[in-house]
């Protein structure tokens, strides 16, 4: 994987993945985050500052919570050591199974051949980054490869997971996105609604890499994946033989609520749902379930883009909705609370 530039270089490099007819046949947007690709991509914000701005909550979170779980060590002697900041990060540590949750993710790691390690991490030593741990695991030592299984575990289940919900809030809300853009224009309109950190000139994505690359997928597809930690520019796996994938950043200028901020609905009926949030903003909160604009709610409900931006607002700082721009237009999402609270008061 190529995520960084070499310091103080401008970046004039560019990645060129090459379709054919068949790839965009198997074009598809990720179902929902990768906690493999989360967490690693969350450890580079440990690293260097460039990026730490759009995550700077749960930094600081991440921060406070990993010395109480004793986990400052685990994070500074395993985890940082094989995924660091740098042009080179071994593949071994996304796979594709990630898409399926922690537990498949980790599974796969258990599965990576000591070949595939020790090439991989041989690499990782170059930079002169690898301790001694990480030649024994690259050795295929039980024990390193328990102790690194158990450092994501552990690292996940303290920092990541208590965001989960906002994560997944983010990639739905871009997910939406993408399905508009698909709607609109089909695969092209896809691959066109990057703009401009990709640049779609048929049949070759053109994407902002700090490195000089061609990828042909050659019949393969592409697994497009939104990242929550992924900043600045696109990153697809360094090993071109591997299923392609490329995570690109959500670009997302929305309130990232901290753990516990937004409100949980309770079991009821439709009925309450206007009670708790009057009758045009309970209508609003149904209409934006399957995201719309302002300018479509307001054609919806039958009110003025004034009073429709009132009620998005009052929706969003109650945490229920999630705002982004998309080119021209503000496209508004539900957020995981959002829907909570539409299905536990019989709303939808």
């Amino acid at each position: 994987m190529r995520e960084h530039p070499r310091p103080n270089a401008e970046l004039t490099d560019m990645m060129r993945i090459h379709f054919s007819q068949a790839d965009l046949a198997r074009v598809r947007v990720a179902p929902g985050p990768d906690p493999m690709w989360e967490a690693v991509l969350s450890l580079h914000r440990f690293q260097t500052r460039r990026g730490r701005a759009a995550v700077l909550r749960w930094y600081d979170d991440a921060r406070a919570v990993l010395p109480q779980r004793g986990l400052v060590e685990t994070v500074r002697s395993i985890l940082i050591p094989i995924a660091p900041h740098a042009l080179y990060l071994p593949d071994f540590l996304t796979p594709d199974a990630g898409e399926h949750g922690l537990d498949a993710g980790l599974d796969a790691i258990a599965a990576t051949p000591r070949a595939r390690l020790r090439y991989e991490l041989g690499r990782v030593a170059e930079g002169g980054q690898l301790p001694t741990w990480g030649r024994a695991l690259a050795d295929g030592d039980r024990q390193s490869r328990a102790e690194l299984l158990g450092g994501l575990r552990s690292y996940h289940d303290a920092v990541l997971e208590p965001y989960w919900d906002d994560i997944q809030a983010d990639v739905d809300a871009d997910r939406i996105r993408r399905s508009r853009a698909i709607m609109d224009g089909g695969i092209e309109g896809l691959l066109g609604s990057f703009e401009p950190m990709m640049h779609w000139k048929p049949p070759v994505l053109h994407v902002d890499y700090p490195t000089d690359r061609d990828l042909s997928l050659n019949g393969r597809g592409l697994k497009l994946l939104p990242s929550y930690f992924c900043w600045l520019r696109p990153i697809a796996l360094a090993d071109p033989e591997l299923p392609p994938v490329l995570v690109y950043p959500l670009h997302n200028g929305a309130r990232r609520p901290r753990r516990g901020a937004h409100p949980r609905g309770s079991p009821g009926t439709g009925a309450m749902l206007a009670a708790l949030l009057g009758n045009t903003r309970a209508a609003a909160l149904e209409v934006i379930a399957l995201g719309a604009t302002t300018t479509e709610l307001a054609g919806q409900l039958g009110i003025s883009p004034a009073a429709a931006s009132h009620h998005i607002r009052i929706l969003r700082e109650a945490g229920l909705i999630l705002s982004t721009r998309d080119r021209q237009h503000v496209l508004h999402t539900i957020t995981p609370s959002g829907a909570d609270l539409l299905r536990h008061t019989g709303g939808g």
